[in-house]
C-alpha cells in the first residue's frame, strides 16, 4: 500500500505510480468516484418530508425563495458509495484497493490521507492536475437524507492488474464514464475468476438498462434500493420479490433489494429471501452509507466463504452500526464484531422465505 515504507509514490499526468510491483491478489476493488461530503442538518420548522401515495417514494419539501436555517454541518472526507465499500471490506479482514480519481487540491489531499489511514490499497487512485475533488452536500432532517451531487469529469480506465481480482465492486462515476462500463463489462468477461459486483449510482441509473445491458449480463450480484429498482426497471410495481425477479431477467445472478428500515430482499436461485433490520441500539442519526455498508458486507461475506442468507444476515448489522454516526465509515465494523452481533441476535433476527 501506498502508506507502506518501501513505496514511493509520485503523481505523473494523472497517475499514482510504484517502484514495487503489484503481483498479489486483491479480494476485493472497488471502482467509482471519491467525495468530500459536507452534512448539513436542516431544521424541522423549515422543511418536512411527504410521502407520493403512488409510488410510495418520499420527498423533501422546503419553502423556495427564502432564507432557511440549519442547525449545523459537519464534513467528512474520502467517502461515496466505494471508498465506503472499499474501507468496510478492508474493516471485514479483506485486501482491498480502490480504483478513483481526486483533483489535485488539498480536498484531494485529505481524501487520500484519509484513504491510507484507512488502510487501503490506493495505488489505483489517480491524482489530476487542473481537477477538484468531488464535493457533495448531504441535506439532513432527522435520520433521512437527500444529496446534492456533482461529478467532476475525469477519464475513467481500469488499471493493468497483474492478478484478477476475486471481486470488483463497481459503483457510482460521473455521467461522462459511459464507455468506462464497457471496459468493466469486457474485463469481466475475459476475466471469468473475476466477479463482479454492481451498486449503480444516480447517473448510471439513469442511463438506464439498454446502455448498459452488457455490464448487467455479466454481473454477479446487483444491488439498489426498492424506488431505484423501480425506476430501473420502468414500472410501478410494489412486490419486492416481483422486482427481484424482473431485475434477474437482466442478467444478475443474485439480486438484492433494500427497502430501508423495511429490510432487505435477495434472490438465490429461484428463492427470494427476506431479512429484517438488525434493531437498532437507539434512534438513527444518519442513514448516509447505510445501503454502500450493506452491500459491500453482503459482497465481503460471499468472499469469505458464507452463503447467501448468511451474508443477508451480516448486511443490516453494519447498516445499524453505520447510521448510529454522521458519515458512512465511522460505524463500520471488524469481522469480529458482526459474528459478536449475531450471537446475541433477537430470535427472530433469521432470513425468511419471501412470498
Amino acid at each position: 500500500m501506498c502508506n507502506n515504507p518501501t513505496t514511493i509514490p509520485r503523481v505523473t499526468h494523472g497517475k499514482w505510480y510504484n517502484v514495487r510491483t503489484m503481483s498479489q491478489q486483491y479480494d476485493f476493488v472497488a471502482l467509482g468516484d471519491t467525495t468530500v461530503d459536507a452534512f448539513i442538518e436542516l431544521s424541522e420548522n423549515d422543511a418536512r418530508i411527504t410521502t407520493d401515495e403512488k409510488t410510495g417514494r418520499k420527498k423533501l419539501e422546503m419553502d423556495f425563495g427564502g432564507k432557511l436555517p440549519y442547525k449545523d454541518v459537519v464534513v467528512v472526507n474520502a467517502v461515496g458509495n466505494s471508498a465506503n465499500a472499499a474501507v468496510a471490506a478492508h474493516r471485514l479482514g479483506l485486501r482491498s484497493a480502490l480504483v478513483s480519481n481526486l483533483g489535485h487540491d488539498r480536498n484531494g489531499k485529505d481524501c487520500l490521507d484519509t484513504l491510507r489511514k484507512e488502510g487501503i490499497d490506493t495505488d489505483f487512485v489517480k491524482v489530476h492536475e487542473g481537477k477538484k475533488t468531488n464535493y457533495h452536500y448531504i441535506l439532513r432532517l432527522g435520520a433521512e437524507r437527500t444529496i446534492l451531487i456533482k461529478h467532476e469529469e475525469y477519464p475513467y480506465t481500469l488499471p493493468d492488474f497483474q492478478v484478477p481480482p476475486r471481486f470488483l465492486y463497481f459503483s457510482s462515476i460521473g455521467e461522462n464514464g459511459v464507455a468506462f462500463h464497457h471496459e468493466v463489462a469486457k474485463y469481466v468477461t475475459e476475466h471469468p475468476e473475476t466477479k463482479l459486483a454492481f451498486q449503480p449510482g444516480t447517473f448510471q441509473i439513469r442511463l438506464g438498462y439498454e446502455e448498459l445491458k452488457d455490464l448487467y449480463a455479466v454481473t454477479e450480484i446487483f444491488f439498489c434500493n426498492k424506488e431505484e429498482a423501480q425506476e430501473i426497471l420502468g414500472t410501478e410495481e410494489q412486490h419486492i420479490p416481483t422486482l427481484l425477479r424482473m431485475m434477474k431477467e437482466l442478467g444478475p445472478k443474485i439480486p438484492v433489494i433494500t427497502d430501508g428500515p423495511h429490510g432487505a430482499f435477495a434472490l438465490d436461485g429461484d428463492t427470494a429471501w427476506y431479512m429484517p433490520m438488525y434493531p437498532d441500539p437507539k434512534e438513527p442519526v444518519s442513514r448516509t452509507g447505510a445501503g454502500d455498508s450493506f452491500s459491500s458486507t453482503f459482497v465481503s461475506a460471499l468472499i469469505l466463504g458464507f452463503d447467501v442468507k448468511t451474508a443477508l444476515a451480516w448486511g443490516p448489522i453494519n447498516s445499524m452500526s453505520v447510521v448510529q454516526y454522521i458519515g458512512a465509515q465511522n460505524g463500520l465494523l471488524t469481522k469480529e464484531k458482526i459474528l459478536e452481533y449475531i450471537k446475541n441476535a433477537p430470535a427472530d433476527y433469521v432470513a425468511k422465505v419471501a412470498e
